[in-house]
């Protein structure tokens, strides 16, 4: 097999982790099998190194672009959910906690060449000299925002992150008492700090604003149940963890959770039509 065929599900799962979409990791996976192909590859002693090394430079110029696009985005941007079979190797707790909704989302929080370091070092792995020469910084900078980005990371998550059982068993329960518009039992599964995100980019009616507070989401939730009718909610495996999808009003959705104390802290809802694709398929 080609060097490139070989290591493209890692390319497009690594590009994928440092872009939010894998709209723009299959662009820049691409772009990276042109430059492979216009190589000397006799000379290339190894050809994954190469590879990451490519396209995390194709990458962060495309995210350095893609965050001022982000900034003009009509209401919160989230990132593309994808059917967890297309997100590449899930071979170690890190390649898997790295592509969840919840953790690209909070992402977003770093810049460009910090979210290059704590993807490279976390999720695959890399030496810190390896990572200064993608980045193009030197050593003690790389490991500075690797600490960085880990401690602002740090802020939004559980330091106890959840099984999938338990991720399964609280979105189940969440999904019985919103289909039965039991505001009591919803009510008891928020965290005080709970917070909407809805990104409906311009092409759905979704709130344009995160809703925080447990108060506030509750009255958000009761509002939308009293207003809207609720399609069938089903659970789908997405960046590696279960998520619920449903229809509200006739509009697709796609709920992912963010756990914090075994309560829900975040709620991330995807409606924009074009960021559903992948999952409707």
């Amino acid at each position: 097999m080609d060097a490139f065929e070989e290591h493209r599900p890692m390319l497009l799962g690594l590009a994928y982790r440092l872009l939010g979409s894998m709209w723009d990791a299959e662009d820049v996976v691409q772009e990276a099998w042109i430059r492979w192909q216009a190589t000397d590859q006799d000379e290339v002693r190894e050809p994954r190194a190469f590879l990451v090394t490519v396209v995390s430079r194709l990458a962060l110029d495309q995210l350095r672009s893609a965050r001022v696009k982000r900034e003009a985005y009509t209401g919160p941007w989230l990132p593309e959910p994808v059917p967890t079979s297309q997100v590449g190797p899930l071979d170690t707790v890190e390649l898997r906690d790295t592509v969840a909704f919840a953790t690209l989302h909070l992402m977003e929080r770093l810049t460009p060449p910090e979210r290059a370091v704590f993807v490279l070092r976390e999720a695959f792995e890399l030496p810190y000299p390896e990572i200064a020469e993608i980045v193009g910084v030197t050593q003690a900078n790389a490991r500075q925002m690797h600490h960085r980005a880990s401690v602002r990371l740090a802020e939004g998550r559980d330091r106890f992150s959840p099984t999938p059982q338990q991720h399964t068993e609280l979105l189940t329960r969440f999904m019985e008492a919103a289909a039965g518009g039991d505001m009591a039992a919803l009510t008891e599964l928020l965290h005080e700090d709970v917070v909407i995100w809805n990104d409906g980019g311009g092409k759905v009616r979704a709130a344009l604003k995160p809703i925080y507070g447990r108060d506030k989401v509750i009255a958000f939730l009761n509002g939308l149940m009293s207003r809207y009718l609720f399609g069938e909610m089903r659970l789908a495996e997405t960046n590696g963890h279960p998520a619920l999808l449903t229809e509200v009003g006739g509009t697709d959705q796609l709920v992912s959770l963010e756990i914090r104390d075994g309560k829900i802290v975040g709620m991330l809802g995807v409606l924009n039509p074009d960021k559903l694709t992948r999952i409707r398929r």
